[in-house]
């Protein structure tokens, strides 16, 4: 089950910074990890760098993948965004968390994508 979830994660991933690279953003970086967590996509778009949580299902009979980024996973990219800044050195730059959705259909390579940007404060 669990190279189960790791595969559809990487699926959704791909989806993501493929619509994000078609809508304008620059990928900085993905999947950075640190002691603190793992953010899946970082990119720039307009003033702004964005740190982006992808969570990808097959339906929505439990919930809307954004649910699962609950209070306590924002926290954890949020330090994790915090690490990345300071190991980047970023100054001068406007910060954003985003959440994708992706809804994959189960009988054919159909998808589709929700981007909610600004999904949750700091």
């Amino acid at each position: 089950m669990k190279d189960y979830n790791k595969d559809i994660g990487e699926m959704g991933e791909n989806i993501s910074e493929n619509y994000l690279k078609n809508s304008g953003y620059k990928i900085l970086d993905r999947n950075f990890k640190c002691k603190c967590g793992e953010i899946d996509i970082i990119a720039v778009h307009k003033n702004y760098i964005c740190f982006i949580e992808v969570k990808t299902r097959y339906g929505i009979k439990f919930g809307t993948p954004s649910e699962a980024v609950n209070f306590s996973k924002q926290k954890k990219i949020y330090k994790t965004a915090q690490m990345y800044i300071l190991r980047k050195n970023i100054v001068d730059w406007d910060f954003r968390f985003d959440v994708i959705e992706v809804i994959v259909n189960i009988y054919n390579d159909n998808f589709s994508i929700n981007h909610i940007e600004d999904a949750f404060q700091s």
